[in-house]
């Protein structure tokens, strides 16, 4: 499996400015950091999070590109963790 850092880092969706990835809010960072993270821990492919960017992105083109991040994080997460197997005040997702 491609290390999931470097192929998500890379990616040309991300908003940059002079090349560097761009965030203007550190919760912008930490969005970004638990999508890779969540894919690492599941041993995804960064597509795998990526298809719910692009599906949130296209369900509400209006909306800012980080609020459509979260979105998409939110939508990635319930695939990875249904809610009937969601841990109870554990405070952590167990890999499956």
């Amino acid at each position: 499996m491609t290390e999931v850092r470097s192929v998500a880092l890379a990616d040309p969706g991300l908003p940059r400015s002079n090349g560097e990835l761009a965030v203007d809010q550190p919760w912008q960072g930490r969005a970004l950091a638990m999508a890779i993270a969540l894919v690492e821990r599941f041993d995804l492919e960064w597509d795998d999070f990526r298809r719910h960017l692009i599906a949130a992105i296209g369900a509400h083109p209006d909306r800012a590109y980080w609020d459509c991040w979260v979105a998409a994080l939110d939508a990635f997460v319930a695939t990875l963790v249904p809610m009937s197997d969601a841990p109870s005040n554990s405070g952590s997702i167990a890999a499956p």
